[in-house]
């Protein structure tokens, strides 16, 4: 049997997850998900809001959102350590408080008076709601 990863999920409020997982599976920034198994070779990319996967080595799989921060792997024994801006754990979400901010910052998109600067914070919060969601397990169209 393989070694088991070491994984930390760290934000600036909390330390959200540790433990040992077989598998990591996350999205950097320009280049996709990314996985990473004991032995990865070292690693630093920057993140973008998604939903990651802890596969913990019992077998079940730790859901987190992640929104936006950086992704370090290291060491031997492999230590895949996030640090993100804020991250949430599936089980920690709003479900309808995340659908309500999906539906609103899809509304904002498709007004054409915005400027800029709400276009961002509109797609931002959008891109929040739905890591959430997907973190959650919860399929939902605004």
């Amino acid at each position: 049997m393989a070694e088991p990863l070491i994984v930390e999920v760290v934000s600036p409020e909390a330390v959200l997850y540790t433990g040992e997982a077989d598998m990591v599976i996350t999205r950097t920034l320009g280049g996709g998900e990314v996985a990473f198994q004991a032995g990865h070779a070292a690693f630093l990319g920057a993140l973008v809001e998604n939903h990651t996967r802890v596969f913990q080595t019992d077998g079940t799989i730790q859901d987190i959102a992640i929104h936006r921060g950086f992704v370090e792997v290291s060491g031997n024994p492999t230590k895949v350590s996030i640090l993100s801006d804020t991250a949430e754990l599936a089980q920690d979400i709003d479900v309808a408080r995340a659908k309500e901010a999906l539906e609103r910052h899809q509304h904002m998109l498709r007004d054409q008076t915005m400027d800029a600067t709400m276009i961002e914070v509109a797609t931002a919060g959008r891109d929040r709601a739905q890591a959430r969601l997907k973190a959650t397990g919860t399929t939902f169209t605004a």
